[in-house]
């Protein structure tokens, strides 16, 4: 199998295999989306499809995933974060078939990368998902536009609103990915794309399907599900609503005006206190889980069991993450109306690995 190196930079490499283009995102450790390395994937990526020498290309991500979203930071920063749509009209519109390989996590703006590809490969390990409701904002590069017509709605609603990851199963089960890799990722998505090549084209893009869009009769009950559920699990947070909104875009406009009015109301969520609250919890708790001085591969001791002082709402709390992690903990108080009142606000709700001394 011959092998040659075509391009080689920081952020993206190209390594041609079979005039198949592997193109490998590198920006360790999640393969996180910034501008900086969508312009440079949109570089390699256009140098690999007008190469002659090459019949097809492969995206993947190097290291322990795919892509498991967008650089938070530069959200915050710039508060667009990286465009994306030129990469994804480039991917989608090649003349040559575009596979993507993915492992690990395909998580917000990774899964609408892959989205944009004409077909999707994934190892066992894969989730797959759109999370971006949980930074108070919706799917904003075409996401809420190609998920529904590759799941369907009732699948697409579930996602956006819910934030959930979707594992590998389930996701070729609803048709997000074409197929499970059998050994080696890398391999059979080369495999995968010569196939492609052999089979002739056109090559199939997600924005021309709509047979998963349904009618707007069987959408209504969808969408009203989907409203009652973020108003059950999100209660007052706008995003998931938004989603909703730029769903029903899918369903009833062209491709690209429903782009359009996801645009809209991203720009919308963006710009709300609620986004830049979750935002900030997203990175404050990233922050404090870094204990300045400590590696990260330092070792852990184990607990076999623990004892908190006090059933107070601090104490409380304390006994119940001990406990629901399966770690027996007792709880010792000073009298037994104070014990007493601090096990009622545990009991409904924690495992069964507490003991309490007074």
């Amino acid at each position: 199998m011959d092998t040659s190196v075509a391009t080689i930079n920081p952020l993206v490499t190209r390594v041609d295999i079979q005039r198949v283009a592997v193109v490998t995102i590198q920006n360790p450790p999640v393969n996180a989306l910034s501008t900086a390395v969508v312009t440079e994937l949109n570089a390699v990526l256009g140098a690999a499809i007008s190469d002659k020498r090459v019949d097809a290309v492969v995206l993947i991500g190097g290291g322990r995933t795919f892509v498991a979203g967008a650089d938070i930071t530069e959200f915050v920063r710039t508060g667009t974060g990286p465009f994306l749509p030129p990469v994804l009209d480039r991917m989608e519109t090649s003349p040559k078939p575009v596979v993507a390989a993915m492992h690990g996590s395909a998580l917000g703006g990774g899964l609408e990368i892959a989205m944009a590809a004409h077909h999707r490969i994934g190892a066992p390990d894969l989730q797959v998902g759109q999370p971006e409701v949980n930074l108070g904002i919706i799917p904003g590069a075409q996401g809420t536009q190609r998920l529904p017509r590759l799941v369907g709605m009732a699948k697409a609603v579930d996602m956006c609103v819910t934030g959930a990851p979707v594992k590998m199963a389930d996701a070729v089960q609803a048709g997000l990915v074409d197929r499970i890799a059998d050994g080696d990722l890398q391999a059979a998505a080369i495999a995968f794309a010569l196939e492609a090549v052999s089979s002739g084209g056109p090559h199939p893009r997600t924005s021309r399907r709509s047979e998963k869009l349904g009618s707007l009769s069987e959408n209504a009950a969808i969408f009203e599900a989907g409203r009652e559920t973020a108003r059950r699990i999100r209660r007052n947070q706008i995003a998931p609503l938004k989603a909703i909104e730029a769903l029903e875009a899918a369903a009833t406009l062209p491709f690209e005006k429903g782009c359009s009015r996801e645009s809209e109301l991203f720009a919308e969520c963006m710009a709300g206190e609620q986004s830049k609250a979750l935002m900030h919890a997203f990175l404050g708790e990233r922050l404090v889980a870094k204990v300045p001085g400590l590696p990260e591969d330092t070792a852990t001791l184990p607990i076999a069991r623990a004892a908190v002082i006090g059933a107070g709402t601090m104490g409380a709390g304390i006994a119940m993450v001990f406990g629901n992690a399966g770690i027996p903990v007792r709880i010792r108080e000073t009298d037994q109306t104070a014990l007493d009142r601090g096990m009622a606000s545990i009991r409904p709700i924690a495992s069964s690995t507490l003991s309490v001394v007074t």
